[in-house]
């Protein structure tokens, strides 16, 4: 079998390889106690809940795009009935490392949709957590010799289903990479409101271009952890985004490269600043996929930058 040859060192590098997920039968509107976040649960409620027809048109749109800048896609395996949009959930790659994301119990069959993709890496990189280890890849993000970790380690952990990534994999991540400085941010957590609920680090904060970052204060539950972020990147190179400007996920776009940014089309006031900033950005319409509290990033999952 092919081997691939995993390299991600940050969320910035020009994108060779990527898992972009699939809106392909979708299966039906989710009953509401089966929904793992508020905002599709919003929707859900006003019969707004995305069509399967709108997404898999959304998606095809950001399937062009990579096409457009000669990524290679690679997609998971058409499960009958099952939503497979969001494939940073499932596992996520640092270095030459694809790690296995221990995610709510009821998404497995999700994992085992990459599976061709994971025989193909080398086994010693194939990095499985133990069990007690809960993690999911948009509250991971590798910056260079930084990794950044969003979770949450309140004693109520157990009763947000909007709580992805707890202590014990945070260390694990530490002793995986003892070379790099891992820096956890607790975020804030709700499972009744979208707009008080960061559901991952990647819907309040996200790194782009080399010094720059896209950032949400309340999504923080410590404001000395937002301002260290400030200081990290410079106030100057910080795009502040308002409670409802969360909501709408405008952090959760995607970095192509250094210069080139895929965003929401309906983001005027961000796709205007980071154009300001020479950013290309390539927009493409993403709102309905955005109705289930995911967006650009968490519908990613790179393989191999440069």
């Amino acid at each position: 079998m092919n081997q691939l040859k995993l390299h991600v060192k940050n969320e910035t590098s020009r994108l060779r390889a990527v898992v972009l997920g699939t809106a392909e039968s979708n299966g039906p509107i989710p009953r509401i106690e089966d929904c793992y976040d508020p905002k599709s649960i919003e929707h859900i409620k006003a019969g707004t809940y995305p069509k399967e027809a709108d997404m898999v048109k959304e998606m095809e749109a950001v399937a062009a795009v990579f096409k457009k800048y000669d990524v290679q896609v690679y997609r998971p395996e058409l499960i009958k009935d099952c939503n497979q949009i969001f494939s940073r959930d499932i596992a996520f790659v640092i270095e030459d490392k694809m790690i296995k994301a221990n995610i709510l119990p009821n998404r497995e069959e999700e994992v085992a949709a990459i599976d061709y993709i994971w025989g193909q890496v080398e086994k010693a990189n194939r990095i499985i957590l133990p069990e007690d280890c809960h993690v999911e890849g948009g509250d991971v993000m590798p910056w260079n010799d930084h990794i950044f970790i969003g979770t949450y380690y309140g004693n109520d952990y157990a009763d947000f289903i909007t709580a992805r990534t707890n202590k014990k994999a945070v260390e694990a991540i530490k002793e995986l990479f003892p070379g790099k400085t891992v820096k956890a941010f607790e975020l804030r957590k709700s499972n009744t409101d979208p707009r008080e609920n960061a559901l991952h680090l990647d819907c309040c904060f996200n790194p782009i271009g080399t010094n720059k970052a896209i950032i949400h204060k309340n999504g923080f539950l410590h404001e000395e952890d937002y301002e260290w972020l400030v200081d990290f990147f410079g106030k100057d190179n910080i795009f502040e985004i308002s409670k409802d400007e969360m909501y709408q996920m405008f952090s959760n776009v995607f970095s192509i490269s250094e210069n080139v940014i895929i965003s929401e089309k309906n983001f005027i006031r961000l796709n205007q600043w980071l154009r300001e900033q020479g950013f290309t950005v390539e927009e493409v319409p993403y709102q309905e996929i955005g109705k289930q509290e995911g967006l650009l990033r968490c519908s990613t999952m790179p393989l191999i930058r440069d």
